[in-house]
């Protein structure tokens, strides 16, 4: 049995230092990993995505005349101008599927980085391949912050993590508490993933924290059909403001049921996922008006930074509408990884991590203007804001120095619209 073991053991290490070697040696093309729900349930989110990638691979690959990081070069500079490919990975919204996809784009594919994967259950499970093969993964979007405190030296996020967005709405309802706003009786209402369960972790520390009563704590199965039974125990309930970590078929179940239910409260908060999707407005249309969340672009951001709306028609022309706070992640995600490749003049994996770890890049494309990674992997310059639907717009309301537009609140109700 040791003897099969140690054979084992050869083996992979056999593939890994295969792998290094021939990634190491430079090409006119350098081909990437990404994993995102292509098809199924919330593939209409995985494709937004893939918009966003391949708007800046062109961005990156092309010469054009604004600033954005690479735009005024063709290619990866220390890299004889090589282009950037990206490789496709279909997870199917499920964690099994990402981690298989995972393994096929390393030992078959043979590419140097991964990058993706939109939901933290697969992001866990693809990373955790990646690390196995000490191959980089950059996270653009998932926010469990529990991905980033594993320890794992290969995994890098650019996004905010729910940790972070929770003590951004607990700031906003001690703002509106001392504004005089009804902020006492909190319901949480989450999918139970790997997503749901730690942003309702995260919101119940804040809330316990700051002296907020949890009048309903409602887990609910992710893809569900039937909300009916969850929606009636926040009714009755009676909570000031829902906080939610649904993706989008979830969150508009809820909404159509709230609708139905009369569920009166002053504020729905969600974090990124099913409120980001501009699918949640178009389909909602007007029930979707007034709900809030966490938000790293609205088009309002281009008025202050206008070069913010040279990418954004470039992305739109793909995807037919304008970018959200998840696709913006991604298509900063590839410069913070064309950066890597360039500072490491290589594809070698180590050196490509090496250099993630200390990338330091300026952008105007996140709130907080850059990436810069902690030990951990997280990024510590992005910035958290809340938006608001107004009109079928996503308007920034909060903090009050980057407000775009006047909040409303309370929440009016389902009959007065």
């Amino acid at each position: 049995m040791m003897k099969k073991v140690g054979s084992i053991s050869v083996i992979f290490a056999v593939i890994v230092f295969a792998l290094g070697a021939s990634l190491a040696e430079a090409a006119d093309v350098i081909r990437i990993g990404s994993i995102y729900p292509l098809t199924g349930a919330i593939a209409s989110s995985g494709l937004r995505s893939k918009h966003a990638i391949e708007t800046a691979i062109d961005v990156i690959n092309n010469k054009y005349d604004f600033d954005i990081p690479f735009a005024r070069t063709e290619g990866i500079p220390n890299l004889k101008g090589a282009k950037l490919q990206v490789i496709w990975g279909d997870s199917q919204a499920s964690p099994e599927v990402g981690k298989t996809e995972a393994e096929r784009l390393i030992t078959q594919e043979k590419v140097p980085l991964l990058l993706g994967a939109y939901q933290s259950s697969v992001s866990k499970s693809a990373s955790f391949v990646a690390e196995r093969f000490k191959i980089p993964f950059v996270c653009a979007e998932s926010s469990s912050a529990a991905l980033t405190e594993r320890g794992l030296k290969y995994f890098f996020r650019i996004a905010p993590t729910d940790a972070e967005d929770s003590i951004a709405f607990f700031d906003f309802l001690d703002e509106m508490k001392k504004k005089g706003k009804k902020v006492e009786k909190v319901a949480l209402v989450y999918e139970n993933t790997e997503f749901g369960v730690h942003a309702r972790g995260e919101a119940k520390k804040q809330a316990d924290k700051r002296g907020y009563k949890i009048v309903a704590d409602v887990p609910y199965t992710f893809k569900s059909t039937d909300v009916k039974s969850e929606v009636l125990k926040i009714k009755a309930a009676k909570p000031d403001v829902i906080i939610q970590a649904s993706l989008l078929g979830d969150m508009m179940l809820f909404a159509k049921a709230f609708k139905e239910q009369k569920v009166e409260f002053m504020a729905n908060l969600a974090y990124c996922g099913g409120y980001h999707d501009p699918s949640f407005v178009l389909n909602m249309k007007k029930d979707a008006e007034f709900y809030m969340g966490q938000c790293t672009f609205s088009v309002d951001f281009i008025t202050k930074k206008p070069v913010l709306g040279k990418i954004n028609e470039m992305y739109k022309k793909r995807s037919g509408v304008d970018f959200d706070g998840v696709t913006i992640e991604g298509f900063t995600s590839v410069l913070v990884i064309a950066d890597a490749f360039n500072r490491a003049q290589s594809t070698d994996p180590e050196k490509v991590v090496q250099a993630l770890r200390t990338t330091d890049l300026k952008t105007p494309t996140l709130p907080g203007d850059g990436v810069k990674f902690n030990e951990h992997g997280q990024n510590i310059k992005i910035i958290s804001h809340i938006s608001q639907v107004q009109n079928g717009q996503y308007r920034v309301i909060w903090p009050g120095e980057m407000a775009a537009a006047e909040m409303v609140w309370p929440f009016k109700p389902w009959d007065k619209r």
